[in-house]
């Protein structure tokens, strides 16, 4: 049956839902938790991912992230569109390491890989994006000593965590338009569109921050220098 148009404004393909950027309002302990507490929490939990070994304790890592998942009260259908990628990977290492090391490594390899992304989820669903990147800023504060600026730090995190979804974007749109023309099995037809479309989305930005000031100290910092040595 043939499909009519699409309504205008309607886009071709759903937006990417990926784990970051997933805020999901609540009033949840881990909701009310500050985002510092949250950001360092993750950590530790990151490091004991590390220094504890074994199948045991990767069951129990993974455990911990479904019980904060639940406590959270997120809604999964969101959070598991965001994972699947994450998941077939977890699950190829994890059959590659089964073959190479035996079951138990290449079930604790795949455990801790999902229980940190499920971890991660957690804290980005449960803090809005503007208290992480608040924290970030605060704890870049002793980079001043360095002549590196806490809030530049803060933007960069930022636009690398909001590049990451148009990146993705741009390539799954690509490739639905190389399928349409039935060119799916050129990475041409892949890879030229989506790199121009990134391109693009770099010179917006770029001409945004410009337009709002941004950067323009150091040229003048080295106009002023140039001045001094003349």
């Amino acid at each position: 049956m043939p499909v009519g148009p699409a309504l205008p404004g309607t886009p071709l393909r759903p937006a990417w839902s990926g784990p970051l950027g997933l805020h999901q309002p609540g009033t949840s302990p881990l909701h009310r938790a500050p985002a510092a507490a949250k950001l360092l929490a993750l950590a530790a939990a990151g490091t004991a991912v590390v220094l504890v070994r074994g199948p045991l304790s990767a069951a129990v890592a993974l455990g911990v992230a479904v019980t904060a998942h639940l406590v959270a009260g997120l809604q999964w259908h969101r959070t598991r569109r965001g994972l699947v990628g994450f998941a077939i990977v977890a699950l190829v290492v994890g059959v590659y390491q089964t073959w190479a090391r035996g079951w138990q490594v290449g079930f604790e390899t795949a455990a801790d890989l999902l229980a940190l992304v499920l971890l991660a989820t957690v804290v980005t669903a449960t803090t809005r994006a503007d208290d992480l990147l608040d924290t970030l800023r605060r704890a870049a504060r002793p980079l001043r000593h360095v002549g590196l600026s806490p809030e530049t730090v803060a933007l960069a995190v930022s636009l690398m965590l909001r590049s990451v979804p148009v990146l993705v974007q741009a390539t799954l749109e690509s490739r639905d338009a190389a399928r349409a023309r039935g060119l799916d099995r050129s990475p041409r037809a892949l890879v030229v569109p989506a790199a121009v479309r990134m391109v693009g989305h770099a010179r917006a930005t770029g001409e945004a921050l410009a337009a709002r000031g941004l950067g323009e100290d150091a040229p003048s910092a080295g106009r002023a220098r140039g001045g001094d040595d003349d």
